[in-house]
């Protein structure tokens, strides 16, 4: 990336690194790509002011707490926070390596305006007020030329605690109803699948269940958090018996009792086959289908008359009948402690939305939804809302993509979304679009026309703290200080041990980054009164409104009708978080918050350390694996949890569903266009022609998406991505260990070197996610391996407009 400063200055404003790439620095246009050798320490000096500052790591999803060790200002350590539930005392790879987000010499340090053209990474050093300023002309212009329409401004968000700031700005205070985010390309269809099943997503009780099977889902890697850990301590012979069904023999299916491989997109008639089984030979826990489920013989019906066997199942998924009959058996036999576990995975095909609901259904035939070693729902503890004064923009239009799928909700569908505005389809222009904490040109699919829609925008802005492939295509870069250098949102954490978790500013931002409340504060302050003008300009309710009113009668209506897009944005974070917690809980909670970064009720008496690694949260009497209310009961506290599992899971309940029941049959999803029960359908898996793959990816336990792929720490552990190629078909094509190969699909071509091996499929071929970017601005990351999104197709599953993952055909050569 080219950009205005020197090199020298950079270096004279650094700090003592704890982690230093000993390249170049980020606003260097000089770096070297082969220069990757690292200098490190983990102490600054012995003479040393030292303080522990808890915090929730951000480099994954699971928001594990740390405390960090800071020696004079620098950030040395990030040790485990022993104090929270959900991580137990826990910091993986990635937890520790968020150390190197800090100080990564790449890392976003000044407000940036474009100079060149859109990807050809060159940028000018401006100011944050010069920064505003161009923001604020763009959007003037856009919105005077587009009438006030506030939806013509697009946004997009990735996970973290800060997007809820970010999507009030964009939503309740700018106006704009174009929110896409990372739901569609993530686990739409899975929490939509279970929530409208069983009344939630749930959790799954890893840590008691007696009985798992893992379809598809890496947990050894993926998602490694202690209830994981907890399973693999039990499976082969341990007292819990783990099923993984797979393309892949992954790093899960080693712990696993038996290991079952799958062709890709074939689960739904698996999971079918399972039903048909139990079904037939009545295996199920009766008593709770009769007290729990709606419409039980009609999805009874429908499962034996369409003879889901599982001989019928064998030629679909490739896996032997009698293995299908034995799982359906023993799952059975240890219910209600079985989970068919939910997934935290993409959508895999076009059936996925009933993959999951099929899944919950046989979960539930066996009485193991809201129960100790099931899928339980757990509870959250209240914090008071921080409220925004929300203005009405009548010209504002509705979402663009509604009619891409059976049902769109406020998160979107990202390629529907994006292929209606390339294709002219939108029934009005999006104009600008800012990017938060997301990389749509390497996270969504066909990257192509990713780079064409940002190509169309008259003003894209992101706010990352990388100069990542989406950055580069900006015309405004706005840098993000990282999380060690903010503090975020309160959070409370659902579950059966529920807690409220904080992150403390570790040490001050670096540079001129900002946290996100800041940035949208700034920007708020600037484009407050340009965009009223506007509104009063278009907007006839405004108009008729402030008709006869005088110029302080109007500033008073502004104020009062939220058209000031700063006024909720004058507290600091701290100060939110405080009126959040103090009123639920007190002044003294709040000091144990502040010290220890965790607190729930009864902390003080319950925490105990057991032994050196091992924590007691809450007794066992307080857990909360039922809270599911009895149908004769006012509240589900009545029921004793120490009861036999089985008893419990007979009783009748009141689920949050439409019927108060576990739904076999959805009547209002019928009248949508999608088939009220579970079926299978040939149509939505692609046959795999003679010569070619059906291609797959996923994640590795050093990486996080494309989050983590500068991350100098984690690619000293894998430098690069190589393609999975079952070593029979790679025998036949003379591809050995470490040939570069050409992966080619209807909407591009990589190059990856190959892995050749006996734990993948015939047919598939796979490789990991988070490699293969192309900003050059990114000294560790540029060109390691190959993007996923670079070859798979831009098809979406016809319920929630999702992005199908698992269906790409790909030929394979030698290069």
């Amino acid at each position: 990336m080219e950009v205005e400063i020197s090199r020298r200055k950079f270096l004279q404003g650094s700090v003592a690194l704890s982690v230093i790439a000993a390249s170049t620095s980020a606003l260097s246009s000089t770096k070297s790509h082969e220069d990757k050798k690292t200098l490190g320490t983990t102490k600054v000096s012995n003479d040393k002011e030292t303080k522990l500052v808890p915090t929730l790591c951000e480099m994954c999803v699971n928001k594990c707490a740390a405390y960090a060790r800071v020696e004079n200002g620098v950030v040395t350590k990030l040790d485990p926070n022993p104090h929270f539930p959900k991580s137990r005392n826990m910091l993986c790879a990635r937890g520790n390596a968020g150390i190197q987000a800090l100080y990564d010499p790449d890392r976003l340090k000044y407000p940036l305006i474009r100079t060149g053209k859109k990807g050809e990474g060159k940028y000018k050093r401006v100011t944050w007020d010069e920064a505003y300023t161009y923001i604020s002309k763009k959007l003037e212009k856009i919105l005077d030329e587009e009438e006030d329409n506030r939806s013509c401004i697009g946004y997009c968000a990735g996970e973290g605690m800060a997007e809820h700031t970010f999507k009030t700005f964009m939503s309740d205070k700018i106006g704009s109803s174009n929110f896409v985010n990372h739901a569609s390309i993530c686990i739409q269809t899975a929490v939509s699948g279970y929530a409208l099943t069983i009344g939630g997503y749930g959790q799954a009780d890893l840590e008691n269940a007696k009985y798992v099977i893992m379809a598809g889902a890496n947990r050894a890697e993926a998602f490694i958090t202690p209830d994981t850990m907890d399973l693999f301590k039990r499976t082969r012979g341990k007292g819990a018996k783990l099923i993984v069904v797979d393309p892949r023999f992954s790093n899960t299916a080693i712990h696993a009792d038996t290991y079952l491989g799958i062709k890709p997109g074939t689960d739904l008639a698996f999971v079918l086959a399972l039903t048909y089984h139990v079904i037939k030979y009545e295996l199920y826990n009766r008593t709770y289908v009769k007290n729990n489920f709606s419409n039980f013989d009609k999805y009874k019906e429908h499962v034996l008359s369409s003879n889901y066997t599982p001989q019928w199942a064998e030629q679909i998924t490739g896996i032997p009948a009698n293995d299908i009959e034995k799982v359906a058996e023993d799952f059975m036999a240890n219910a209600p402690q079985s989970i068919y576990y939910q997934g935290r995975r993409s959508t895999w095909a076009g059936n996925d939305f009933q993959l999951r609901r099929a899944q919950a259904i046989f979960s539930a035939l066996g009485g193991g939804i809201d129960i100790k070693g099931g899928i339980v729902f757990g509870k959250k503890l209240p914090l008071d809302s921080h409220r925004t004064n929300a203005p009405l923009y009548a010209n504002a239009k509705g979402r663009i993509e509604k009619d891409v799928a059976a049902i769109v909700g406020g998160s979107g569908s990202w390629i529907g979304w994006r292929n209606k505005i390339l294709e002219g389809k939108s029934p009005y222009p999006i104009r600008a679009f800012f990017i938060y904490k997301q990389n749509p040109m390497l996270s969504v699919p066909n990257i192509g026309k990713t780079k064409e829609m940002l190509e169309k925008m008259d003003l894209v802005v992101a706010i990352d703290t990388m100069p990542s492939d989406t950055a580069m295509m900006a015309d405004v870069i706005l840098p993000e200080c990282t999380y060690l250098e903010r503090e975020d949102p309160i959070k409370s954490f659902p579950g059966v041990e529920p807690s409220i978790a904080i992150r403390k500013k570790v040490v001050n931002p670096m540079y001129e980054s900002k946290p996100i409340l800041e940035i949208v504060k700034g920007l708020a302050e600037k484009i407050s009164k340009p965009l009223w003008e506007i509104t009063k300009k278009y907007d006839e309710d405004v108009q008729d409104e402030i008709d006869g009113m005088s110029k302080e009668e109007i500033e008073e209506y502004y104020e009062d009708n939220g058209f000031n897009l700063a006024d909720v944005y004058q507290h600091s974070q701290e100060h939110i978080n405080k009126d959040m917690f103090v009123p639920k809980y007190g002044e003294k909670a709040w000091g144990i918050l502040r010290e220890k970064g965790v607190f729930y009720p009864k902390f003080l008496e319950s925490f105990k350390k057991l032994d050196n690694n091992s924590f007691r949260y809450y007794k066992d009497e307080d857990k909360l694996h039922t809270v599911v209310k009895l149908e004769q009961e006012s509240d589900s506290d009545a029921i004793d949890t120490c009861i036999n599992p089985k008893d419990i899971a007979e009783l009748k309940r009141l689920f949050s569903t439409p019927s108060k029941k576990i739904e076999c049959y959805l009547g209002n999803m019928e009248k949508k266009g999608v088939d009220p029960m579970p079926v299978w359908k040939d149509e939505f898996v692609k046959k795999v022609p003679k010569g070619k793959f059906k291609f797959i990816c996923g994640r590795h336990a050093q990486f996080t998406q494309n989050a983590t792929q500068n991350n100098v720490m984690l690619l000293e552990l894998m430098p690069e991505n190589y393609v999975w190629i079952n070593e029979k078909e790679a025998k036949e094509l003379k591809i050995r260990h470490g040939d570069l190969v050409e992966i080619k699909s209807s909407i591009g071509t990589v190059k990856l070197k190959a892995f050749p091996t006996n734990k993948i499929i015939p047919e598939t071929i796979f490789y990991v996610h988070g490699f293969g970017a192309q900003s050059k601005a990114l000294t560790f990351g540029y060109r390691n391996g190959a993007s996923c999104n670079q070859i798979i197709e831009d098809d979406i599953e016809p319920v929630f407009g999702s992005a199908i993952m698992h269906e790409t055909i790909v030929s394979v050569r030698k290069v």
